[in-house]
């Protein structure tokens, strides 16, 4: 099943989010990312980078493009599907497709990749009056 970010839009709670983008994977698994070459060759070429700014633009400099969830450090553009060492390689359009792709903070994307909910950013709490006071 192919995931978009058109059906990722829908999804309104940050969790949901997570929830649908998560892989599960684990440390050292073999991707495009793992060759460094590869890395260095896809992400300092023009094209790769006209679409992450168009990608961060779009997605307002929020994690998982959720309003409340800006991201003040380094971002990262996280391809939706995996894409894989052919795709790369060939340069073929999904590594570029817009619908493939959304901005996470690092520690979002290393949550999605490696499955740990803890890893995920928290809202700060909405105060109200007396609610530290336990007898009022």
């Amino acid at each position: 099943m192919m995931k978009t970010y058109r059906e990722l839009q829908r999804l309104r709670s940050f969790l949901d989010r997570f929830e649908y983008l998560k892989l599960g994977g684990t440390v050292g698994r073999s991707t495009f990312g793992y060759d460094r070459y590869l890395n260095q060759m896809l992400y300092t070429s023009r094209r790769w980078r006209r679409t992450r700014d168009g990608i961060i633009i779009r997605d307002n400099g929020c994690d998982l493009g959720m309003d409340d969830y800006e991201i003040f450090g380094r971002i990262l553009v996280h391809h939706i599907n995996p894409v894989t060492l052919e795709d790369v390689e060939e340069d073929r359009d999904i590594v570029y497709d817009p619908e493939n792709l959304i901005i996470t903070a690092h520690s979002t994307h290393n949550a999605i990749h490696y499955g740990d909910v803890s890893l995920l950013p928290k809202l700060p709490i909405e105060r109200t009056r007396n609610d530290t006071c336990p007898w009022k």
